[in-house]
């Protein structure tokens, strides 16, 4: 027995021995640096080299935010729970994906009640969602939901605060716990704290929200918007600052900083600090006090000073001449100079801590602005100062790329949004990064028509593909006989005749069947007929039978050459993302009328390419019938002549750039729709043979009561409710004709390529 005790003794002095020397040294351990990070926060920041870099802050000023009600870790977790009562929601886990399967991605919004206070930046997103081709009036077609109720403004101070939200929607049969819902939001919390509050549960809804935090983001599921004013453009906008082809000089000031001064509150350390790297020079920062009713009563000595200097500088001016704009949060994470800045080719230099930046899921914010710390204010001169030139450039071009394809509207906004939840519905098939930041954009590439970078007319010269070798010839045919005309019969020979033609098909767009495969002219290409609706929309319709990059659209009675295919398909090779054709015309602005005008008078200016013998890639087949709105469509299938003006509109607005003449041997002239179809009296489609007038020397509108001028009114009717859709004139006008080398040069004809060009 006392052997054992003496064991058991030993044993315990042993294992108190072990833990002494190996579990002591590992808790001194412990204990010395716990000590070391408290020390660390305490004495923060501690420069690496202070002679380096000279610290003109005392540490505790910028650590301290100002805010004697700041809220603690907890208090922000309770406020977070207060908005997601629920787990934490993934697409896989609060959507319904099969209300999306049958009827595709569709989106229903709830019917506006009567007496409902809607705030005017609700209704533009309203109306933004309603003119998209995804809205639709039957909820049972949908396959997201967009709540009547204006959520936009949740800070209860505001006068367009809506209260009784929850109980609201809750009596909505539709809302099912907030699944498959979209809730847009601007504005949360309030004085003091401006927390993520919105005082209402969301349930499993997508909240997209301007200001997001980070840390109550759920990623894959919210949607991060910008902020945005109430004067923001419902659609076109105005373009960005940094025009085409221009490199900019070197600009007067490096950084630039101009706005409120909190002087207590959540956000006043940051903008309280920026005075620091303010040299009156290259990089200037002016804050003013005066804002909010009692900002005499905490006034400090720096004020009255800050108040002068701010008065000695405009807002606008500095935006202009400056290359990098310091975005410092507000109350809220997000501010208005956000977009301010992109559009001025100000590169955004971020000092927000914790924001989820506006479409960050799509957008690579690397490449356009430049992410600090609020904790490091005073390094963001020397970060700036030693980007590369080169850098700089490109920098500022994306910042214009992105404020013209996402933000500079508040349709863009809401489609962007609306898009990156579709993208989520079908992964495989959804925009790479790339396509999102990269020209036209994600919205303007649709993801239904190829994933392949190589399908699409944008990427061919960054990517080193080309387009195929061969071209589809689409004939549209409006016969009023049986039998086919002389006209279309030496087209499809002289079409056929080019060493580049694939096939031809003919879109038969009349209501008696056409003629029997033995009358159809042989050819040494496939020729395939296709019964058409009838329609003018329809000869963009993107048909299977067109496998091609090419398309060559033409009318019935349009004459052409096989020289002219052949020289005008390798000039539309080089420039695969335009229209190159022969036929032009030519918009301007009438300033007695007050709108825009038409003319085909033969000048040295064009901006349309009349598709009656024009080439273009077949993917603006696509975007023509799936991308626009049903309305537009409807718009040119009664508005005659009106479709080939939509579709260079549409290639405008995607490419930024005008369409390509190239060389004709005879003047053609342009078949204009008059209201006869087929001989049934059928409106839409113009009768063969049937040619417009000479362009009327006088302005348009004067013209307009005349017979001649009534193709032209039309016209000019199509070209301004299609500005006034798009929010903007997307035409751009050119004076460029391409001709083969050697043309009309007085050389041998042996040494031209298309000699038959020049025969009259």
């Amino acid at each position: 027995m006392q052997t054992r005790k003496k064991y058991i003794f030993l044993t315990f002095l042993a294992s108190w021995l072990l833990l002494f020397f190996f579990g002591g040294d590992q808790l001194r351990r412990f204990a010395f640096f716990s000590g070391r990070k408290v020390e660390a926060r305490r004495s923060w920041p501690r420069w690496t080299d202070r002679t380096l870099l000279r610290s003109f802050a005392d540490p505790e000023e910028l650590q301290r935010d100002g805010d004697p009600a700041l809220l603690s870790p907890r208090e922000r977790r309770a406020a977070w729970l207060s908005v997601y009562k629920t787990s934490r929601c993934r697409m896989e886990t609060c959507f319904d994906f099969s209300r999306c399967e049958r009827h595709g991605f569709k989106v229903f919004t709830y019917p506006q009640e009567r007496g409902q206070p809607v705030s005017e930046t609700y209704s533009k997103i309203l109306s933004s969602i309603e003119r998209s081709r995804y809205h639709t009036p039957n909820p049972e077609e949908a396959c997201l939901f967009i709540l009547s109720i204006d959520t936009l403004d949740r800070d209860h101070l505001s006068a367009q605060y809506v209260r009784n939200v929850d109980e609201k929607i809750r009596g909505f049969p539709l809302w099912n716990g907030g699944r498959n819902h979209l809730i847009f939001n601007l504005y949360s919390g309030t004085w003091p704290g401006y927390t993520g509050e919105l005082g209402f549960d969301i349930g499993q809804a997508i909240l997209a929200k301007a200001s997001f935090d980070t840390q109550s983001f759920r990623p894959g599921f919210d949607i991060s918007i910008p902020l945005f004013s109430k004067d923001h453009p419902q659609r076109g906008g105005d373009r960005g600052w940094l025009y085409q082809d221009s490199v900019p000089p070197k600009k007067k000031y490096l950084l630039v900083f101009k706005g409120k001064r909190y002087l207590t509150g959540i956000g006043s350390g940051t903008r309280n600090a920026l005075h620091h790297i303010h040299n009156g020079k290259d990089i200037i920062s002016l804050t003013t006090c005066k804002h909010g009713k009692d900002w005499e009563k905490h006034k400090d000595t720096r004020c009255d000073k800050d108040n002068v200097d701010y008065e000695r500088f405009d807002y606008q001016e500095l935006l202009h001449n400056s290359t990098f704009c310091i975005v410092p949060r507000g109350r809220r994470l997000g501010s208005f100079r956000f977009l301010e800045a992109l559009q001025a080719a100000c590169i955004p230099v971020l000092l927000s801590d914790g924001w989820e930046l506006p479409f960050s899921e799509a957008i690579d914010w690397g490449k356009a602005a430049v992410v600090g710390s609020e904790r490091l204010l005073l390094q963001i001169p020397s970060a700036v100062r030693c980007i590369h030139p080169e850098r700089v450039l490109a920098f500022q071009q994306q910042t214009q790329f992105l404020w013209d394809a996402y933000f500079s509207s508040v349709d863009k906004i809401v489609h962007t949004t609306l898009e990156i939840i579709k993208d989520r519905l079908s992964p495989p098939r959804s925009r790479s990064r790339l396509l999102w930041n990269a020209l036209p954009g994600g919205l303007l590439v649709l993801p239904d028509f190829s994933t392949h970078l190589g399908d699409f007319p944008f990427y061919y010269l960054q990517h080193g593909y080309s387009p195929s070798k061969k071209f589809t010839a689409l004939i549209r045919v409006v016969s009023q006989a049986g039998s086919l005309s002389q006209p279309i019969l030496r087209l499809i020979q002289a079409v056929s005749g080019s060493q580049y033609c694939a096939q031809i098909v003919v879109l038969w767009s009349c209501e008696k069947p056409p003629p029997p495969s033995g009358k159809w002219p042989q050819s040494a290409v496939p020729l395939t007929i296709i019964q058409g609706r009838r329609k003018l929309s329809d000869r963009f319709f993107p048909f299977e039978a067109i496998q091609t990059d090419a398309v060559l659209s033409l009318d019935e009675d349009t004459s052409l050459s096989t020289s002219e295919v052949d020289f005008a398909f390798s000039v539309w090779r080089s420039f695969p993302e335009r229209i190159v054709g022969f036929p032009t015309q030519s918009h301007f602005w009438d300033p007695e009328q007050g709108r825009w005008g038409y003319t085909s008078k033969w000048t040295n200016e064009l901006s349309i390419v009349l598709t009656a013998a024009a080439f273009y890639h077949r993917y603006y087949h696509s975007l023509f019938t799936e991308y626009l709105p049903a309305g537009l469509r409807e718009l040119v299938d009664g508005l005659a002549a009106c479709e080939d003006i939509l579709m260079n509109v549409l290639v405008a607005a995607v490419t930024k750039l005008p369409p390509i003449k190239v060389t004709q041997r005879k003047q053609h002239k342009e078949g204009v729709a008059q209201p006869a179809e087929c001989g049934d009296g059928a409106a839409g489609t113009p009768r063969p043979g049937q040619r417009s007038p000479p362009a009327p020397h006088s302005a348009p509108a004067k013209a307009k009561g005349t017979a001649g001028s009534r193709p032209f009114s039309r016209r000019q009717d199509c070209l301004n409710q299609l500005a006034d859709w798009f929010g903007y004139m997307p035409l751009l006008s050119s004076q460029l004709r391409l001709d083969p080398v050697l043309y009309k040069d007085q050389v041998s004809v042996l040494r031209k390529k298309y000699p038959s060009l020049e025969k009259p």
